[in-house]
């Protein structure tokens, strides 16, 4: 099993609206080096921390789960869709998407302190440039977090 984090704008989809759905699909990755993890490595059963980007309590809120793997984002196909990609076929998709699960929400844990913490110094998250919307999750680095959320804090 591996780990991963994924940013979601909370305007746009939250952990509250996947606990509601229960399962969605992850669409919109339009990333390479994104959709590579999403198509090479995530795999179901892998544990996902959802995290809410672009707001204003920016952090992890939950946790979810890969229930089905990479298959093609239908999104890109569609003229109307924001996602659309007229270089994209059928025959020929660039862009991937997975299923997740909710599992549960979590105390929130928000950036400023996941980065005061030496203990995750080299999570791609805190490094600078950095600004992937899926990224893998060490299974210290897992761990770490889940006992901030036990702490509390903001």
């Amino acid at each position: 099993m591996a780990y991963w984090l994924m940013k979601t704008e909370p305007d746009t989809f939250s952990i509250d609206t996947l606990k509601q759905q229960k399962v969605s699909c992850w669409e919109g990755v339009r990333n390479y080096q994104a959709r590579n993890m999403m198509r090479d490595e995530m795999k179901v059963g892998d544990l996902v921390f959802i995290y809410h980007s672009s707001c204003k309590d920016v952090g992890v809120v939950g946790i979810a789960e890969v229930v089905k793997e990479a298959y093609p984002d239908h999104f890109q196909f569609d003229p109307e869709s924001h996602y659309f990609d007229p270089k994209s076929t059928p025959e020929n998709p660039r862009w991937i998407m997975v299923d997740v699960g909710y599992k549960q929400h979590v105390n929130y844990v928000s950036l400023a302190r996941i980065k005061a913490n030496p203990a995750l110094e080299d999570m791609p998250l805190v490094k600078k440039g950095s600004r992937l919307s899926i990224m893998p999750v060490t299974e210290m680095q897992w761990n770490e977090i889940l006992a901030m959320s036990e702490k509390r804090g903001r």
